[in-house]
């Protein structure tokens, strides 16, 4: 005579719980996977059609305001070179006030390791290189990371495809994107960008701990040789700080026939 096994209600719910996970696992997998090609191709097609400017020339105002809107400005020029297999090259020189004058920052981006920069501060007549340690660190006591102000390239990211939202009268998609340099001050960054155009319009920062940190937002788009959009400002919002940074551009200049030895360290101490 067989003995009938009585299965109690609890161990049969726990069974077809894990069963229920079991087959739902390869359909969450898929869903992660297409959201994740999503985001990669949104942003790869933005950084497409910004390809093959070549070259400018740019004037910037910085205006910085501690929490208390009290605000000091500086003024700047930042001259960029496109690299046809790497990420950019910046030279960032400062005018004025008298206290940073002749301050020049240097950065060379790369698609795969670290970006490599370097800052010449004419009060100590040195280059000093910054490490990939102080790249969380503020960019001249603004709300830029360092990392920032580097170009933001595709492989620099994994991504996950969030959605679609309009505000302001544009369509946007809406793109997580997460470092993969562990030593980024960044736990991901949620990006917002036209569905018309694929421009930036908007970047929440989160720290390491996932925290919203700052909102950059991005405004005045000016189209450059019928292709290629620039944001006349931009300014960036310290949630923790109330402090804040705005970035005002003017006289954009293309095709200004740079070279790689525009962009060497061991000129930095001549750059004016």
């Amino acid at each position: 005579m067989k003995t009938l096994h009585i299965i109690p209600k609890e161990v049969l719910s726990i069974g077809l719980f894990i069963l229920g996970l079991a087959m739902l696992t390869p359909t969450l997998s898929l869903a992660a996977n297409a959201a994740e090609q999503r985001g990669l191709d949104i942003a790869s097609e933005a950084d497409q059609r910004d390809f093959g400017f070549g070259d400018y020339r740019v004037h910037l105002e910085m205006t910085l305001r501690n929490k208390h809107q009290q605000q000091t400005s500086r003024s700047m020029r930042n001259t960029t070179r496109e690299q046809a297999d790497d990420g950019e090259k910046t030279l960032i020189i400062f005018d004025n006030p008298r206290d940073v004058k002749g301050t020049a920052f240097l950065s060379h981006t790369h698609k795969a390791g670290a970006d490599d920069q370097w800052l010449f501060l004419p009060a100590l007549k040195r280059v000093k290189r910054i490490s990939s340690s102080n790249k969380a660190g503020p960019f001249m006591g603004s709300e830029f990371a360092y990392e920032d102000i580097s170009s933001q390239e595709v492989e620099k990211y994994t991504y996950n495809f969030r959605g679609e939202e309009s505000f302001d009268a544009r369509n946007h998609f809406v793109v997580e994107r997460f470092p993969t340099n562990a030593k980024s001050g960044y736990h991901k960054q949620v990006v917002w960008y036209d569905q018309a155009e694929y421009r930036i319009w908007k970047i929440d920062f989160y720290d390491r701990r996932d925290e919203l940190f700052k909102t950059l937002t991005y405004s005045d788009y000016n189209q450059y040789l019928n292709k290629y959009w620039r944001a006349n400002q931009m300014d960036m919002i310290n949630h923790k700080t109330g402090k804040s940074t705005t970035l005002t551009f003017s006289a954009y200049q293309f095709a200004i026939g740079t070279t790689d030895m525009d962009f060497t360290a061991s000129r930095l101490k001549r750059a004016r």
